[in-house]
């Protein structure tokens, strides 16, 4: 065989046949139907917990703006107030949170109102996953007034 013959041959022997990729194909499709499911449930009840989590960073943030100014911020004044003076309130010496006030893990606003409901602290509402009140499972209401 002459040197040219061999590297033809080679070339073609090189290639993946279709039953090849075929059973590739199909354990990247096995792999995908077994782990995702498992992993989208993760990463739900990492939102929960993120969610949770912030709550509790606002009260502190909350707490802080209290012994500065004597009040925590009016239902009107909302969140908003951690990051920017409210008006006639010279004691105010926030930011008290850093960066922008978030939106939730579902890219909802959180509901604030003082008075609360719930006690002497004000009530600090996610509405979950569908972002309406009520619900269960994931779109269940995280409130600042239940422990998790």
């Amino acid at each position: 065989m002459s040197n040219k013959q061999i590297e033809n041959r080679t070339r073609l022997e090189s290639g993946v046949t279709l039953i090849e990729m075929l059973v590739v194909m199909t354990i990247i499709a096995l792999f995908v139907a077994l782990v995702l499911p498992n992993y989208l449930k993760h990463g739900d009840a990492a939102r929960v917990t993120a969610t949770h989590a912030q709550i509790r960073n606002f009260q502190t943030a909350l707490g802080a703006f209290k012994l500065d100014t004597g009040t925590f911020p009016t239902s009107e004044q909302g969140l908003a107030a951690l990051r920017i003076r409210p008006e006639g309130l010279n004691q105010w010496a926030g930011p008290y949170i850093q960066q922008d006030i978030p939106k939730d893990p579902w890219g909802h606003d959180y509901t604030y109102k003082y008075p609360g409901d719930h006690g002497d602290d004000p009530d600090i509402t996610s509405y979950g996953a569908d972002g309406q009140p009520g619900g269960d499972g994931l779109n269940a209401d995280i409130v600042s007034w239940k422990s998790q």
